[in-house]
């Protein structure tokens, strides 16, 4: 199906990642769906957060978190339009890379790396593709589920991710 699906794949052993979710060549850095796996936990732990804290930055005034502060914190940066296509049925729209200090802060994103063992680069990079697919997976109906729907769905996708 999509990105998540290539994730779960490779954990458990059952696919070949997709292409383009590897790093390229002489890159440096680790591949990808290495990436991508590292920040499976804080994108699912701030998705089930419930304000206390564990988001990266939360908006000034905000004192909403999981999935409606995080949802609230894009589309105060700008993304409202990607963060309503996430949730509805509908194709998911891309986030630029940028995306991430825009939403998050220099600070936000630097914690979040740290907390990853990520650099900023490619926690950014792993966050425009990991968020999109992980909101669309928890929001099934196209619309953002009761507190107790989401972290069922949360919990599920938690055990296949092993996060």
């Amino acid at each position: 199906m999509g990105l998540l699906d290539d994730l779960i794949g490779q954990f458990s052993g059952g696919s070949v990642p997709r292409q383009g979710t590897q790093a390229p060549q002489g890159s440096g850095g680790p591949g990808m769906s290495t990436v991508l796996l590292a920040l499976a936990p804080l994108v699912i732990g701030m998705l089930r957060s419930s304000g206390q804290g564990t988001q990266a930055q939360p908006a000034p005034g905000s004192s909403a978190g999981g999935l409606g502060g995080l949802l609230d914190q894009f589309r105060r940066a700008g993304f409202g339009d990607q963060t309503s296509s996430w949730v509805s049925t509908g194709q998911n729209m891309p986030l630029p890379p940028d995306a991430m200090e825009q939403t998050f802060g220099r600070s936000g994103l630097a914690d979040l790396a740290r907390r990853a063992g990520l650099s900023e680069e490619e926690t950014s990079r792993g966050l425009s593709q990991l968020i999109p697919e992980v909101v669309d997976r928890v929001t099934p109906d196209g619309s953002v589920p009761d507190q107790n729907a989401l972290l069922a769905n949360l919990s599920a996708l938690s055990q296949r991710l092993g996060a």
